[in-house]
């Protein structure tokens, strides 16, 4: 946890001193120490909700028939465990202990489909005529089908890791020479000490300061304020968006049962055999399948779940016939429910709806939100969106919990998340990185960030399910372009250097930013002048300012590299709300053979008084070819 050049003598005794300060637990939790990127130490945290990570190799997606030789420079091994075997698509498995459960063998083979998932999203082969059972039927591709993928399990059959195995994953991953590492991990905590305590912050950083590019799914804690996972800057942080295609979820004809919320024995299960059963969905800790596996072991045939949100997400329920139905339509179903002594129901045939008339994409519910919390008031968080919603991808051929009756199991699933749109941004990330090799995770970050959209195909500004207008704090720069990112024109660098200005802006002190950076001198110290308002001076491609006052000037400043035409002119425009008077200078920008970074200002007034809240807008270079857009928020106060 500890950088290479911070207290080179320090021992365990050490480490859990530092650990019983900041966490303020007597127990001693240290359980690995480290030997790559990290000098220091793990420990047993308490609580993570990250999913598994794993890999089926023997998927299609994994192909490796037109794959050439494994580069000399890859480092990592395939683990055996698990009848587990490499090729030359896949050529990295591990797996890793956990110390509270010695008696469980872990493997690299995934077990619960998330790995397999959310690996073939970012760089699976080309298979033609994918679908489950003919739902989403195509051809299945990777974001970057020529890339290699390695996989690193860090959880049990259980779906919980746990923190040691995070950052021993991010150490092996930095010593076998990944490229590109895409987080679908939850790790949410409200802690002060947020970059001392979190595992997924601290393993990005260090691959970060070795070129490596880091990215993360933001959450499914929406649609409430400040729910945004993965708050580092360093990270690429991923909301989800829906595509341009629905599904309506169906099986089976008989009676109708009323119900209330289904809770697992809450029921008369007499009534319940051989009916669909109607179910509202207040409380959240109980799944739609979860209540339906439990109707249908008293013999329920179906079930209809009354829920605004369930309606926008077409979770995999497999074999379950289940309907999502609204509020407004449940009680149209209680009404006719009451007017008769026979009521009959129908849940249809599953269905692929593509409409032809719904403007695509928005910003799904479930998708968690900025601004960023732990006191950072000048960062847009997440930093763009993906599709999240309804995506099919690979999954265990093994597993029975998601065939149809009398069917094999399918060797393509559809499941929802950021953790599915995480991966759609790591395989751009690694189609860029093979096109610009040289270039740094924050240019890389820079091209994905400013060439992302903000309009959807009607060509009106991208919105939330409930239709109103998505801001950065949903959809940060906007949805991902595919191709754009290769040719971004201008990128933001943002150095280490930066980064570690960052903590000391957070109001950490040298010793503690020692323990996350391997790159500060020992002599280093934080400059006096540090404060929460010069987060927004870092050299980030988008702009947060905080407490702007009536009439009040906030300046910051930004430094944009050409990696476009050698001799180019820039010309900034601005969209900006009523009462905010947003202003760059200079206006233009022009690059030659020498001159290949420049220096701007942006200048933010508010004008209006007895106002408070956030403003948004967005800046804008184009030389005639590219367009290099930045969002902006300001904090009125």
């Amino acid at each position: 946890m500890g950088g290479l050049n911070s207290r080179n003598g320090a021992g365990k005794s050490d480490h859990a001193q530092l650990l019983s300060r900041l966490m303020k637990r007597k127990e001693n939790p240290i359980v690995h120490t480290y030997n790559n990127s990290f000098l220091g130490f793990a420990a047993r945290l308490s609580e993570d909700e990250a999913k598994s990570i794993g890999i089926w190799p023997e998927s299609p997606s994994f192909d490796d028939k037109f794959m050439g030789p494994i580069p000399r420079r890859w480092k990592g091994t395939c683990m055996p465990a698990g009848n587990i075997t490499c090729n030359r698509k896949s050529i990295g498995a591990r797996y890793y202990d956990d110390p509270d459960d010695p008696g469980y063998i872990v493997m690299a083979r995934d077990e619960d489909g998330h790995g397999t998932h959310v690996a073939s999203i970012a760089a699976g082969s080309p298979v033609l005529g994918a679908s489950y059972y003919g739902q989403a039927k195509g051809t299945a591709r990777g974001g970057s089908p020529g890339a290699r993928i390695a996989a690193y399990r860090v959880v049990g059959p259980d779906g919980e890791s746990w923190e040691a195995a995070v950052l021993k994953a991010f150490d092996d991953a930095i010593a076998d020479g990944v490229d590109v590492l895409s987080i679908s991990l939850g790790s949410f905590e409200e802690e002060k000490d947020f970059y001392l305590n979190n595992t997924n912050a601290i393993g990005a950083f260090h691959a970060v300061e070795r070129g490596i590019t880091v990215v993360g799914s933001a959450g499914n804690d929406g649609p409430s304020r400040g729910t945004v996972d993965k708050v580092a800057p360093w990270i690429l942080t991923v909301a989800a968006n829906s595509i341009d295609h629905g599904r309506t979820i169906g099986s089976n004809q008989s009676d109708v049962a009323r119900a209330s919320d289904c809770i697992p024995g809450s029921l008369d299960y007499g009534k319940v055999k051989d009916k669909i059963v109607l179910c509202e969905n207040k409380n959240r800790h109980y799944r739609p399948t979860t209540k339906f596996k439990d109707l249908k072991s008293h013999g329920t045939i179906g079930m209809i779940v009354i829920d605004d949100i369930e309606t926008h997400v077409p979770f995999s329920y497999g074999t379950s016939p289940i309907a999502a139905v609204t509020e407004e339509d449940g009680a149209g179903i209680r009404t006719y429910i009451d007017s008769t002594s026979n009521a009959l129901a129908t849940i249809l045939p599953t269905k692929t709806v593509i409409p032809s008339n719904e403007p695509a994409p928005t910003i799904v519910f479930f998708s968690s939100r900025g601004p960023p919390m732990y006191g950072i008031e000048n960062l847009i968080k997440p930093d763009v969106a993906a599709p999240g919603l309804g995506i099919l991808a690979a999954w265990p051929s093994n597993d029975a919990s998601v065939a149809l009756p009398g069917k094999e199991p399918p060797l393509f699933n559809i499941i929802s998340g950021t953790s599915m749109a995480c991966p759609h941004v790591s395989g751009i990330a690694a189609r860029v990185k093979s096109w610009h090799p040289t270039w740094s995770p924050s240019a890389i970050k820079s091209a994905i960030m400013t060439t992302a959209t903000h309009r959807n195909n009607r060509h009106a500004p991208i919105t939330t399910v409930d239709g109103s207008i998505a801001t950065p704090y949903d959809i940060g720069s906007g949805e991902i372009n595919l191709f754009d990112p290769l040719w971004p024109g201008l990128v933001y660098e943002t150095k280490t250097t930066d980064y570690v200005q960052f903590l000391c802006n957070m109001g950490y002190d040298a010793s503690m930013i020692k323990l996350i950076s391997s790159t500060v001198s020992n002599n280093f110290s934080c400059p006096t002048n540090s404060s929460s308002h010069s987060i927004s001076d870092m050299n980030y491609p988008s702009v947060a300012v905080s407490g702007l006052k009536s009439n009040e000037t906030r300046t910051v400043k930004r430094t944009v590299t050409n990696v476009g035409e050698v001799y180019s002119t820039y010309t900034a425009t601005v969209e900006a709300p009523a009462g905010l008077q947003v202003q760059v200078v200079p206006n233009k920008l022009q690059f030659t053979k020498k001159v290949k970074t420049r220096t701007f200002q942006v200048t933010f007034k508010f004008t209006t008084a007895n106002s408070s809240g956030d403003l948004f807008g967005s800046f804008t270079w184009c030389n005639g070819k590219y367009k290099v857009r930045s969002p902006f928020v300001a904090g009125v106060s």
